[in-house]
């Protein structure tokens, strides 16, 4: 009988419910957790947590396997963005220093190895032009203020196109596993599955290290703000591995989710106009150790852009910088579009416990 945990902000659609159902009775699944930012996706909703023994399920990871979140602090204070005109000086930097698609040249990675040679030239063409780069939908570049007014970094960005390739050729050779889910054993074509995932791991680590790297030269240029890089922090949540808990070692599949053992960092962002926490885990065992990854979405993106006009978007952004050209295109990422991040940690105080909350000063985004 497969154990299902909650935390939730607010009451479970149907659909999700539903969804978190199929999951829990699929094969060789043993515990589910479900976080407070859950929302639905196709096959496995945001904000899973999956338990199982020996079977592995690409579609619990999802597509951008290693996105997650880094955070650093910044040798200024808030004061430093407190007009117009040095958001626009730091706008125009970023725009020259973090493309959200594409580099103009190709930057060297090493050599990087694959399962498969066709999965290895489907992506060993797009690696190079994409180190370094943000990607849109909900991957973002912030500067953030805590209590103390001092600013913080925080990026949120994944594998780029690598992590829906390794997914997509490894689904294609999994087994059916009913309601739409497919499944790999562990022992057997599960091995290169982990193998590539690994290495879209290892990719979105480094991307997201090239993109603090090349904000810090936009806010040296723009601002004449340094990174304090003794403060790095990265944080997964979109990935697979072998943990212990309890008696029972499972591979533990977290989609939308943060580890969170016991006094382990992490970083929680809300939306563009409301709070992130920085936190530390404490290892709840029901959890499988884990959080959630944000305030997860309340409304779908074309419901969103539908609902949300461009002066309704500018109106809940409040006094947060934000390239204002791009406004209509980031209608689907307004506050309003997200839970209330307020409840979503008020869901998970026994997940995590806040050691900093962070307001947002200024958001760059793919538009």
């Amino acid at each position: 009988m497969t154990v299902v945990h909650r935390w939730l902000a607010e009451p479970l659609s149907p659909d999700v419910a539903r969804a978190i159902e199929r999951l829990a009775a699929a094969p060789g699944v043993q515990h589910v957790a479900v976080m407070p930012d859950v929302h639905l996706a196709e096959h496995v909703c945001i904000g899973t947590v999956v338990g199982t023994v020996d079977r592995l399920y690409p579609q619990a990871v999802g597509g951008d396997i290693g996105c997650g979140i880094a955070a650093v602090a910044l040798a200024a204070r808030a004061d430093v963005l407190a007009d117009e005109g040095a958001a626009q000086r730091l706008f125009a930097a970023l725009r020259e220093h973090v493309p959200a698609l594409r580099q103009r040249r190709r930057r060297e990675l090493g050599e990087v190895g694959f399962s498969d040679e066709a999965l290895a030239r489907r992506v060993r063409r797009d690696l190079p032009f994409e180190l370094g780069t943000l990607g849109r939908g909900n991957h973002f570049l912030e500067v953030q203020a805590d209590d103390a007014d001092r600013l913080w970094l925080m990026v949120h960005s994944g594998s780029r196109a690598l992590g829906p390739a390794v997914r997509d050729h490894h689904l294609a050779r999994g087994q059916p596993a009913g309601k739409g889910l497919t499944a790999l054993p562990a022992c057997g074509h599960g091995r290169d599955y982990l193998h590539d995932h690994d290495v879209a791991v290892w990719f979105a680590r480094c991307n997201r290290r090239a993109i603090a790297d090349a904000a810090a030269i936009a806010l040296h240029e723009a601002l004449g703000v340094t990174v304090e890089w003794d403060a790095w922090q990265d944080v997964v949540h979109n990935f697979v591995r072998r943990e212990r808990h309890g008696d029972a070692e499972l591979w533990v599949h977290r989609k939308g989710a943060a580890s969170a053992a016991a006094g382990e960092f992490g970083a929680i962002p809300g939306s563009m106009g409301s709070w992130s926490f920085h936190v530390e885990g404490r290892g709840c065992a029901a959890a499988l150790g884990s959080s959630s990854h944000g305030a997860g979405r309340r409304l779908p993106r074309g419901e969103a852009m539908r609902r949300i006009s461009v002066r309704e978007f500018e109106r809940q952004l409040g006094g947060v910088h934000f390239p204002r050209e791009l406004g209509p295109m980031l209608r689907d990422e307004a506050p309003g579009a997200y839970k209330d991040i307020g409840a979503v940690m008020r869901a998970q105080r026994d997940l995590v416990k806040v050691v900093r909350r962070l307001r947002p000063v200024l958001g760059w985004k793919g538009g």
